[in-house]
């Protein structure tokens, strides 16, 4: 499965590396355009980007106007990066289709939540419509999206919490792609990380005993060391019963 792919569009290019260093440092591909003429280019040029970082202050046109004409023909997320930082700013970028507004200066830890935030959100969302399938499927156990069953390869039903279900979705969403500890906490309990919290850890440890049914049985959640944790298997969707 392919990284998730960052769109950032800004004319100053000293940001632009900058941000490129932050987002590739957390295993996303990165894109950049400094105009809103650029950005459709690269978007026609890059049907898979996941995310788009907008700034309002661009040389040929405004943001907002971008971020509408995307809209238009996208659900691609949106989230603004902008100097401007009233409130008014903020609710004109959400009515014109954002998902988040970020005002500048900002550090790399909340760069790297918000997108990961956002991703996740509209990766739940989509899941089972853009994919039309009630179950995901991965090294012979299935995972019901809708009642939130897990199943073993022998068919015996595996009791997980609902603090489980929505980490296991996290992994399935993006298997084989590492899911670093800081949008873990977030998915269990929507605090920020820090390097002495061990509940991240704690949780996946629980969970991989429950993919373990015995000892011949395959290790499917990798860890990452100084990282985070990926799911070592292919996921295929269907409307198995």
């Amino acid at each position: 499965m392919n990284k998730s792919k960052i769109l950032f569009v800004d004319d100053d290019q000293r940001l632009c590396r900058l941000v490129k260093r932050y987002v590739e440092n957390y295993d996303f591909d990165f894109v950049m355009a400094h105009s809103a003429n650029e950005a459709h280019r690269t978007l026609t040029e890059n049907s898979d980007v996941s995310l788009i970082l907008l700034d309002i202050m661009l040389p040929d046109r405004d943001g907002l106007t971008l971020a509408q004409e995307i809209r238009s023909q996208s659900s691609t997320p949106i989230i603004f990066l902008s100097a401007k930082a009233e409130i008014d700013d903020k609710v004109n970028g959400l009515e014109a289709g954002a998902d988040d507004y970020i005002t500048k200066p900002f550090e790399e830890k909340e760069l790297i939540a918000r997108i990961q935030t956002v991703l996740r959100r509209t990766q739940s969302q989509g899941t089972s419509q853009k994919t039309g399938k009630t179950h995901a499927n991965f090294a012979g156990w299935s995972l019901n999206l809708i009642n939130q069953q897990l199943h073993s390869p022998e068919g015996k039903n595996i009791e997980i919490t609902s603090t489980e279900y929505r980490l296991l979705s996290t992994l399935i969403s993006r298997p084989n792609i590492t899911i670093h500890r800081e949008e873990i906490l977030s998915v269990l309990s929507g605090r920020e990380w820090s390097p002495l919290d061990r509940s991240a850890d704690m949780a996946i440890s629980k969970l991989r005993k429950k993919l373990t049914l015995s000892k011949d049985d395959a290790v499917l959640i990798r860890t990452i060391r100084n990282q985070g944790y990926q799911l070592i298997a292919e996921v295929e969707y269907s409307n198995i019963h």
